[in-house]
């Protein structure tokens, strides 16, 4: 694997391989020493260009637990916002020895144009770019399925047949999107379910089915709901008429949450507005897997780094699985 740019294109192979490696990564957690050696004498910069606390912190464990050493770039205060381009940037990142560059931008595209410009030779994780995607947070709610559906014997198995419903602002999600493309690789049927302001106009290309009502979704009694943050600080319009509105028609209430089936879990990509999507009784209930979607983000990125630095290709395969943390 080369790079890590999204899921549209990513084989049902190389996600399974992804979600598999994850799933040692995740045995190796659990042991009083959690690191590894994998990585040692790698560097991995996480170069953020949009404010995060999650997702940088998750790649900065993920890349510390396989022992690589880790630089954290911020373009708030540094040169970008002194108006450095990617292509400067990129070429000092490529003058300090970087081996692996973590990228979240606001402008969908930068990953990919970063990945193929020839300024850098490191491999290219896209951490959120724009409104496009977000590959690992896909991979990690995918993993999270898996694991909550299969338990312990989820290695090797895809999600043919299971139910996920996405509700929410789907227009300006990145996960939205990472998670249709990959979930239905993996054999998952996907339903949308949003305001008709927050559709996407191309979602017609999507494999997927809308709905504008989340009752109405509900009552198919999906395997999983995933409840998306609605992002108001990319809205420059009025998509809906108030937030109570909106929480009482698309969010996940204390009564829609207890009327699911038992075995229904419930996902957030985080951070979440309580109250607005989703209630605290449904954030904090059992059915809930938001903090084992932080747990399980280690170990997806951790994969990620692996496969990138230390299993690149199909010609590492045989190499990658002797050092592989079972």
């Amino acid at each position: 694997m080369r790079h890590l740019l999204d899921t549209r294109t990513l084989s049902r192979e190389d996600a399974l391989r992804i979600l598999d490696v994850a799933e040692d990564m995740a045995d190796t957690q659990r042991r009083e020493v959690k690191k590894l050696p994998t990585l040692r004498g790698k560097t991995v910069v996480n170069l953020f260009f949009e404010d995060s606390t999650r997702t940088r912190i998750s790649f900065e464990a993920a890349a510390k637990r396989l022992s690589a050493d880790v630089i954290n770039f911020s373009a708030k205060g540094s040169s970008v916002s002194k108006g450095e381009s990617l292509q400067d940037t990129a070429q000092t990142l490529q003058a300090m020895g970087a081996d692996a560059v973590v990228i979240r931008h606001g402008a969908s595209g930068a990953p990919r144009t970063l990945a193929t410009s020839g300024w850098i030779s490191a491999g290219v994780v896209n951490a959120g770019d724009g409104t496009h995607e977000h590959p690992t947070q896909a991979l990690l709610d995918a993993f999270t399925i898996r694991k909550r559906r299969f338990g312990a014997d989820s290695r090797g198995r895809d999600l043919a047949g299971i139910r996920v419903t996405i509700v929410g602002d789907v227009l300006h999600s990145r996960v939205a999107r990472s998670n249709v493309w990959l979930l239905t690789t993996l054999g998952a049927h996907v339903t949308l379910v949003s305001p008709p302001t927050l559709v996407p106009q191309d979602v017609s290309r999507w494999p997927v089915e809308v709905l504008y009502g989340l009752d109405e979704a509900l009552a198919r009694e999906p395997d999983a709901v995933m409840m998306l943050r609605i992002q108001l600080e990319r809205m420059n319009a009025a998509y809906f008429p108030t937030e109570r509105e909106y929480s009482r028609i698309w969010g996940l209430d204390a009564r829609r949450a207890s009327a699911l089936p038992a075995d229904t879990m419930v996902l957030h990509p985080g951070p979440m507005n309580r109250g607005l999507e989703i209630s605290a009784e449904a954030a904090d209930s059992a059915r809930s897997t938001v903090l084992e979607q932080v747990a399980n983000g280690v170990s997806v990125r951790m994969a990620a780094l692996y496969l990138l630095l230390a299993g690149a290709g199909p010609d590492d395969r045989n190499a990658a699985d002797e050092e592989s943390p079972r």
